[in-house]
């Protein structure tokens, strides 16, 4: 009895070492993950060529997993975000992706979830990046009242900031955005052509939201196509023909009924109502497989994901038969994907680090 007492005590003298020394252990951890945190920059490693990453695949349903719709395309070493939803700011850093040499953002529309992230990247962007001019804001007729609102929404803030840190660190000519509005003629239309790269927006489908674009890259002769928001749109397939890469939404409707039918029988007939309305705008992941397949593009990356896939199981029945319709590549992105297209030829995917995880 004796010898057993004696354990207990030193099994508990340890239990007290343990925490006395838990503290300097996660201290010393701490120091490590915000050195490796810092210095990390996962952009100037990358080959030539031209890459997608994505910084946000969700959509407006709540998904731990995912941020709102963003994708960072990067090309050489120039870095230019489309659409920034919600908590896309803070996955570019987990990213190790630096926000500072953001170069413009492009959106294809302005549902609020493509934009509710547009003010913390703005200042992020601004306060890393030491900026000395505002943020280049591309998007269709529209942007410039977008573009007003965010602006004097955080202008007290940056009065704030400057007056904190200093001109030197937050440059007050550097705070903001600047609108770059488009029109396009037939439907489409080159609104950057510029060292090598050419961005070209493409009128899509997404009434009632409209105007609403889509947006193909060409660098180095590779090309990525990105859908936006749409409806199946053949427009889209044409802009995509001779591409790498074609990144499109995807919305499940035999997943997004079973949630209409739950919140109908909960007695929620306005969420029912929207995830019946939903389908008619969106793109299946069997339409989208249809479109890359008439594109022929190699391989397909499926974002905005309707509804989120809780279950890892659920990504089969999320995408149907959609493979047996495309003969190419084909993902179901997430958060810090990354897809690369060097100039000297290939795809892969991989995942981006940095930050503390």
């Amino acid at each position: 009895m004796k010898c057993f007492s004696f354990i207990i005590a030193g099994l508990l003298l340890l239990a007290g070492a343990g925490w006395l020394f838990r503290g300097p252990v996660a201290m010393a951890v701490y120091e490590r993950g915000a050195a490796r945190a810092l210095a990390t920059n996962s952009l100037d490693p990358l080959p030539d060529g031209l890459h997608a990453a994505f910084c946000g695949t969700g959509s407006p349903m709540p998904d731990p997993a995912r941020s709102g719709p963003c994708l960072a395309i990067i090309a050489g070493k120039r870095l230019i975000i489309v659409d920034a939803g919600e908590g896309s700011a803070r996955t570019l850093a987990m990213m190790g992706l630096p926000v500072g040499r953001i170069e413009r953002v492009l959106l294809t529309h302005f549902h609020s979830d493509h934009i509710d992230g547009l003010g913390a990247l703005m200042l992020q962007r601004w306060v890393n990046g030491h900026a000395m001019a505002a943020l280049p804001l591309h998007g269709p007729i529209g942007v410039e009242e977008l573009t007003t609102g965010f602006n004097t929404a955080y202008r007290p803030d940056s009065i704030y900031r400057t007056a904190h840190h200093g001109a030197a660190i937050v440059p007050p000519q550097g705070f903001g955005l600047s609108p770059r509005a488009f029109a396009l003629a037939d439907g489409k239309g080159v609104i950057l052509d510029d060292g090598g790269l050419t961005i070209t927006a493409i009128r899509v489908d997404h009434s009632p939201a409209e105007p609403a674009v889509g947006y193909r890259f060409d660098y180095g002769g590779r090309c990525i196509t990105v859908s936006g928001d749409t409806a199946p749109s053949a427009a889209l397939a044409r802009a995509a023909k001779g591409c790498d890469l074609l990144v499109h939404e995807a919305l499940q409707p035999r997943l997004t009924r079973v949630l209409g039918k739950a919140a109908k029988d909960a007695g929620n007939t306005g969420i029912a109502k929207v995830l019946a309305d939903i389908e008619n705008y969106h793109t299946t992941p069997e339409q989208a497989a249809e479109i890359a397949q008439t594109a022929g593009v190699d391989g397909l990356a499926l974002t905005h994901i309707v509804p989120p896939l809780r279950i890892g199981a659920l990504k089969g029945p999320f995408l149907g038969d959609a493979r047996s319709r495309f003969s190419g590549e084909m993902w179901i992105v997430a958060d810090r994907d990354i897809i690369s297209l060097p100039t000297s030829g290939g795809m892969d995917k991989t995942q981006m680090g940095g930050g503390f995880r």
